[in-house]
């Protein structure tokens, strides 16, 4: 006698129950309900199409699958482990609703292009979002960067003071990250858009299938033209979490400076109260919990694309068991993703920037040294004699307290008479930064530039 499984043909034992539970993914794959359901519409339309079908069976099923997607939206419908997957729940429940011409669903199709169909469809739904999201956050750095054009900042290599800069600069670095993020998961959607359906388990199928007009039904753009690779391949999802994981990394490393940033040491900028935590023993702390769980949530991410990738690096072709373990990861993925996304844009659009301070910070820290050597190369010394002769005068300084613009003209000209009273000007942190008009440099007419040109790309993706 076989089990009752709807594979349960050549079977004569029953599953063991905590073996079932192991097997069964519908856990966490019912998130793919929707796209099951999409799925086999558009399959079950082309079986129509290609007269695999007859009429009336199509339409009873159609029906029958329309009745489940609106229970499945009206939060109605109710998953077993015993069922496995969420393919075999959903054709158990049309089974249910329309009866044994619900097994006719599977004619020409195999689970194995049926996940891929509906994981590739989930991610197209979900590319979307991340895009828009992406987007926002965009639009609130061009907003903070046209806000702080002319204020002015340290620039940090190694974390020492290096030279001042603008604070939208600085910014606009960040949007340059992202902006490459955008155009790695715009890519990530060319290959999420192809159709894996009709490959069947992996060589195909003698039925007179039409897989571009199913293809065209789910809005794919192309198909597979390998049924092996169709059913086995999940490049998709590992560029889609690799694409994630650096994105993590650039929010990162942005959390991490708003977590310096915000402290006392630094207070370059205060966070808002919406997205900081007290602590429950020392009444004055107000802590960047946000920021750092941001931070903390991008090893989670890289952590789902390790997962993958050694799921994935030894499996043979087609369908093997092992590629089950490829939504969970994704899942978690999609789902932190936006929420970090979505945080972090609140988090940055309400941050008071301390203007003050950091300017304040490049008063004292020799950050002007650059320019003083700089000064000197214009007047015709050798870059690296200027440089030299720069560096005695910072050491001397540290040693006395006294920062390069607060030293007489009379002691600059006993070192080098190229030395004017306009060197004043030079060593000035906002003209220092000012002059820095190079191409992609730190000057504010530069800035300006580079901020009509993000302008120019958001309007653009506003419209796409």
């Amino acid at each position: 006698m076989s089990t009752q499984k709807l594979w349960g043909g050549r079977f004569t034992e029953t599953v063991a129950k905590y073996v079932d539970e192991f097997g069964a993914s519908i856990g966490f794959d019912q998130l793919l309900a929707a796209e099951d359901i999409t799925g086999s519409l558009a399959h079950v339309k082309m079986l129509k199409k290609t007269g695999i079908l007859p009429a009336e069976d199509v339409d009873q099923i159609v029906a029958g699958l329309e009745t489940l997607e609106k229970r499945l939206q009206a939060g109605q419908l109710e998953f077993s482990t015993v069922n496995e997957d969420i393919h075999m729940n959903i054709e158990a429940l049309l089974t249910a609703e329309i009866g044994p011409v619900a097994g006719k669903l599977h004619t020409a199709r195999s689970r194995n292009d049926q996940v891929a169909t509906d994981f590739h469809l989930y991610l197209k739904h979900q590319l979307p979002k991340i895009l828009a999201r992406l987007q926002a956050l965009e639009e609130v750095l061009v907003e903070k960067a046209a806000a702080n054009v002319t204020t002015v900042m340290p620039g940090y290599t190694h974390l020492q003071h290096a030279q001042p800069i603008s604070y939208a600069h600085y910014l606009l670095a960040y949007y340059q990250m992202f902006r490459r993020d955008i155009e790695r998961f715009k890519f990530n959607i060319q290959h999420t858009d192809i159709s894996p359906l009709g490959a069947a388990a992996l060589a195909g199928t003698t039925f007179p299938i039409d897989r571009e007009y199913s293809a065209q039904l789910l809005g794919f753009s192309q198909v597979y033209h390998n049924s092996l690779d169709a059913v086995s391949d999940r490049d998709f999802v590992l560029e889609f979490l690799s694409n994630a994981a650096i994105l993590m990394m650039h929010l990162s490393r942005f959390c991490e400076e708003l977590v310096s940033w915000s402290s006392y040491e630094f207070n370059y900028i205060s966070l808002s109260d919406q997205f900081s935590t007290g602590s429950s023993i020392m009444p004055q702390k107000k802590n960047p919990d946000m920021a750092e769980l941001i931070r903390g949530k991008a090893g989670r991410v890289y952590g789902n694309l390790m997962g993958l990738l050694t799921v994935m690096k030894a499996i043979p072709l087609a369908y093997n068991k092992d590629l089950q373990e490829d939504k969970e990861g994704a899942f978690d993925t999609v789902t932190t993703v936006l929420t970090s996304l979505h945080v972090f844009t609140g988090m940055l659009a309400t941050l008071t920037v301390n203007k003050a301070q950091m300017a304040h910070a490049t008063t004292n820290d020799f950050s002007n040294a650059t320019e003083l050597a700089d000064y000197l190369a214009n007047k015709g010394m050798p870059f690296r004699e200027a440089h030299a002769i720069v560096g005695k005068l910072v050491l001397e300084g540290i040693q006395k307290h006294r920062p390069l613009q607060d030293i007489p003209l009379s002691e600059f000209q006993e070192i080098s008479p190229l030395i004017e009273a306009d060197v004043y000007h030079d060593l000035d942190a906002k003209v220092a930064v000012e002059r820095r008009h190079s191409l992609g440099g730190t000057g504010f007419d530069q800035i300006r530039q580079e901020l009509k040109r993000a302008q120019a790309q958001l309007a653009k993706d506003a419209q796409d």
